[in-house]
C-alpha cells in the first residue's frame, strides 16, 4: 500500500521554533530578522513587545496578565506561548520569589535599531556602482520571476523543454517532491503533485524551507542565508543592490536564488542584483493552500471522459497530461481522455484519485461551476474505483512454514506464533502458515526445542 502524505506548509514562526536557542540568538543579532519576526507576531503579542521594548527591568507575570480582560485569557496564553517559543522573552525570578518576564536583550536591542534607525546598512544599494545601463523595471522583473519559477514546475511535470541545474534537481528529490530511480530521470511524487496545487507564494515558502534544511550539509551558514532572506524582504522592488562584501557562501546562495526567480542578475559575475517580488513577499511564510498556479477556471470535463483545457500554458497542459492521454492540441485548447491506464499510471507515480478530482474541480471552467455537482459523478466515481482496483491487494513480507508431519505439530507451532503476535496467515486444512520476519527467529528456536524434547 502506498503511503499518502499530506503536504504541510509551516509558517515563519513554526519554522523558527524548531531552531536551536544558539541559532535563534545569532539570528536576532540582525535587525532585519527582528523586524521580520515582529511583523508576523499576533497583534496582541506585538502590543506586549512594544510595552516592554524600553524597559530594563522584568515585569511580574501577574502584572502582564492584567493587560487583558479575563475573557481574553486564551489570547494571553497564546501570546505567552508564542513569545517564549521564539525566545523573544524569558522568565526571570524576582524578589520575593515572584516570576517575571523580560525581553530577550539581543532581540530588544536590534528591534530598537530596526525601528529607530542606527546600526550598519542591511544591504549596499547599487547607487555606488553608478547607473545601470541594463536596468530592469518592475514589469520585466515580475515576468522574469514567474518564468524562472515556471521552469522548475515544468521540470517537475516532465516537460522536455525544461532544464534545471543538478543541484536543483537533487533538492527536489531530497524534498520528496520528485523521485529518482537508478539510471532514470526524476519523476513527480504524490507530495509533488500536492505542491503544484499550492499557490505560488506557498510553493516558494515550502521550497525555501526544504532548501534551508539542507543548507548546513552544503557547508552554508544557516544564520547568514536566513538573515539575507529577511533583508531581501525589506528591499525596494525595482531597485538594484550591490554584491560587494558578500561571502562566497552568500554568492553561491545568490546564484540559487537567481535560478528560483527570487533575484535577477544579468550575469553570474555581475556586481549588482535586483530582488524580485517573489523574494520581497517570501518572508511572510504564507500557509494558504488555495490553488493559484496558472489560469483559473479553464477545464471542462464531459461524461464521455474527455477533458477540454482552454489554455496555452505548457505547465497546465503538462499537469493535465499527468493523469490523462492527450488526443488533440489546437490554439488555446487541448483535448485529453481520462482512461483506466492513464489514471492507474498516475496512481503508480504516487498521485491519488482525490488529488486528481481536486485538481479538476478547482480549475473548472465557469460553465462547469454552474452545475451541481461541478464534476460529473460518473467521472469522479470511476477515478476512485480505478484507484481501489489498483490498491485492492496489500503485500506483507513473511516466512512460510509448511510440510508438517502431523496436525498436532502444526497447531503447536501455530499457537506459539499467535502467542508471540507474529502469525500473519494460516491455512489449517493444508497445514500452512506464514509468520512475520521479526518473529521468525523466535518461532524457529521454539520449534527446535520442541523437536528436541520429542
Amino acid at each position: 500500500m502506498k503511503l499518502r502524505v499530506q503536504l504541510q506548509c509551516k509558517n515563519l514562526h513554526e519554522y523558527l521554533k524548531e531552531l536551536t536557542p544558539e541559532i535563534l540568538d545569532r539570528l536576532y543579532n540582525h535587525p532585519a530578522t527582528c523586524l521580520a519576526v515582529y511583523r508576523e507576531l499576533p497583534s496582541l503579542a506585538k502590543n506586549y513587545v512594544m510595552r516592554m521594548l524600553f524597559l530594563d527591568q522584568p515585569l511580574p507575570q501577574a502584572a502582564v496578565a492584567l493587560w487583558v480582560k479575563k475573557d481574553s485569557q486564551k489570547d494571553h496564553d497564546e501570546c505567552v506561548s508564542v513569545l517564549a517559543g521564539l525566545r523573544l522573552w524569558h522568565s526571570q525570578q524576582l524578589q520575593g520569589g515572584l516570576q517575571g518576564y523580560i525581553l530577550n536583550p539581543i532581540f530588544k536591542e536590534n528591534l530598537r535599531i530596526a525601528l529607530l534607525g542606527g546600526g550598519k546598512a542591511w544591504a549596499d544599494e547599487g547607487a555606488s556602482l553608478g547607473p545601470d545601463r541594463h536596468a530592469r523595471d518592475i514589469e520585466s522583473l515580475d515576468k522574469y520571476a514567474m518564468e524562472r519559477w515556471e521552469v522548475i514546475l515544468q521540470f517537475m511535470v516532465g516537460s522536455p523543454s525544461a532544464a534545471v541545474s543538478q543541484d536543483l534537481a537533487q533538492l527536489l528529490v531530497q524534498a520528496g517532491l520528485m523521485k529518482s530511480e537508478a539510471g532514470e530521470a526524476p519523476y513527480i511524487t504524490s507530495a509533488g503533485f500536492q505542491f503544484l496545487l499550492l499557490d505560488t507564494a506557498s510553493q516558494l515558502w515550502y521550497f525555501t524551507l526544504q532548501y534551508l534544511k539542507t543548507a548546513q550539509s552544503r557547508g552554508m551558514d544557516l544564520v547568514e542565508i536566513l538573515s539575507f532572506l529577511f533583508q531581501l524582504s525589506f528591499s525596494t522592488l525595482g531597485r538594484d543592490y550591490s554584491v560587494e562584501g558578500m561571502s562566497e557562501s552568500l554568492l553561491t546562495f545568490l546564484q540559487h536564488l537567481r535560478e528560483f526567480g527570487l533575484v535577477f542578475q544579468r550575469k553570474r559575475k555581475s556586481r549588482r542584483y535586483y530582488p524580485t517580488r517573489l523574494a520581497i513577499t517570501l518572508a511572510a511564510g504564507v500557509t494558504t493552500t488555495t490553488p493559484g498556479t496558472g489560469d483559473p477556471g479553464y477545464i471542462v470535463v464531459e461524461t464521455n471522459y474527455r477533458i477540454y483545457a482552454y489554455t496555452n500554458s505548457e505547465l497546465q497542459i503538462a499537469l493535465v497530461a499527468l493523469f490523462s492521454e492527450m488526443l488533440y492540441r489546437f490554439p488555446n485548447v487541448v483535448v485529453a481522455h481520462v482512461t483506466r491506464e492513464s489514471v492507474q499510471q498516475a496512481i503508480a507515480n504516487g498521485i491519488t484519485a482525490q488529488q486528481i478530482i481536486h485538481f479538476l474541480r478547482t480549475r473548472a471552467h465557469p460553465v462547469m461551476l454552474k452545475q451541481t455537482p461541478v464534476l460529473p459523478p460518473t467521472i469522479t466515481d470511476q477515478i476512485r474505483l480505478w484507484e481501489l482496483e489498483r490498491d485492492r491487494l496489500q503485500f506483507t513480507e513473511g516466512v512460510l512454514y509448511n510440510q508438517f508431519l502431523s496436525q498436532v505439530d502444526f497447531e503447536v507451532l501455530r499457537d506459539r506464533a499467535q502467542g508471540l503476535g507474529c502469525l500473519v496467515w494460516q491455512d489449517v486444512a493444508h497445514r500452512v502458515m506464514v509468520v512475520s520476519p521479526q518473529g521468525h527467529s523466535e518461532v524457529k528456536r521454539f520449534w527446535k526445542r520442541q523437536k528436541t524434547h520429542t
